[in-house]
């Protein structure tokens, strides 16, 4: 037996109807969790509207013996979020997870981006993560249990040509998982935060033969699943899966340089740039009040700051 068991808990997955979120949905329900397949069913970018995609998922996890419900409600909108929750509250009594996986493409150069590509993109990845992570982190509060798993982007993480929209909704939703990791973590809540690197809809056939080869949906899934899970216990994290890979991302911050006896200049700065950008030092910290700790001490030790007993 499996030692990644879900008991019988509900895990929604938002975007569940392909991809990704199709081979989260089935490797959940393999685990024993009762799956909440969401999906509107449309396009890569985003228009039109089908109840097929969701509903084969479904059906493919009812033929292996498992448990899910479709959900066709869009992230976009906070009712919709809202509705998606209610889904599984109504099918399952409860929310034990959720991914949030969904997404849609508009690349385009910065200098030719519209006001509408900007906000198509930023409703369904990162307003969406908000939409459901709101509704769901209320039921998770009273139930004193939930794990939160958003979905990041190397594009966002390190940034890609053409994909300022995606990029900002992928590291916007980082931002989201932190503060919900900091405010679940008295509660039973775990937030971390996947960059999966696969080939769906939005990317195949832009990596070539042998890397679409390499880069399965499928070889994601355990990283998904694992953070969804009872036996999951890390939190404010962010996680990489791809290819076969997997590995952590880190926010990071180095000592720097600190100046002691007056608001510096720029010419300081250029002067002590060395200093300021050197990676000897990097720490990883778990929030921005640990960064103010760095401050303090480092005023401290330079006389800025009495030192308290």
């Amino acid at each position: 037996m499996s030692m990644i068991q879900f008991e019988g808990r509900s895990v929604i997955v938002t975007g569940a109807g392909g991809g990704l979120g199709r081979e989260y949905a089935l490797l959940l329900a393999r685990h024993g969790a009762r799956v909440l397949v969401n999906d509107l069913g449309g396009s890569v970018n985003g228009e039109g509207g089908s109840t097929s995609m969701a509903d084969a998922v479904v059906q493919e996890i009812k033929d292996a013996g498992g448990e899910a419900v479709a959900c066709y409600d869009s992230v976009a909108t906070a009712e919709g979020g809202r509705a998606i929750v209610d889904a599984a509250m109504d099918a399952f009594g409860g929310v034990g997870s959720v991914i949030h996986n969904a997404g849609i493409l508009r690349d385009r150069s910065l200098a030719s981006m519209s006001p509408e590509e900007v906000d198509a993109v930023l409703d369904v990845h990162l307003r969406g993560g908000f939409n459901v992570t709101i509704p769901a982190f209320a039921r998770m509060k009273e139930a004193g249990y939930g794990r939160l798993v958003m979905t990041s982007s190397s594009s966002g993480l390190l940034g890609n040509f053409g994909q300022a929209n995606y990029g900002a909704a992928k590291t916007g939703l980082v931002g989201l998982t932190h503060v919900a990791a900091l405010e679940g973590a008295r509660h039973g809540i775990l937030a971390n935060v996947i960059a999966p690197g696969a080939r769906t809809r939005m990317t195949e056939g832009l990596l070539g033969a042998e890397m679409d080869e390499l880069l399965a949906p499928n070889q994601v899934a355990a990283m998904a699943v694992y953070l969804a899970s009872p036996q999951c216990s890390q939190t404010h994290e962010i996680y990489s899966a791809g290819g076969g890979r997997f590995a952590r991302y880190v926010v990071g911050v180095n000592e720097g340089w600190f100046a002691s006896d007056r608001p510096a200049s720029p010419d300081d700065v250029l002067e002590n740039l060395a200093q300021i950008r050197d990676l000897d030092t990097l720490q990883v910290l778990d929030s921005g009040a640990d960064e103010m700790a760095v401050l303090h001490r480092l005023a401290v030790t330079a006389g800025a700051l009495p030192v308290r007993a």
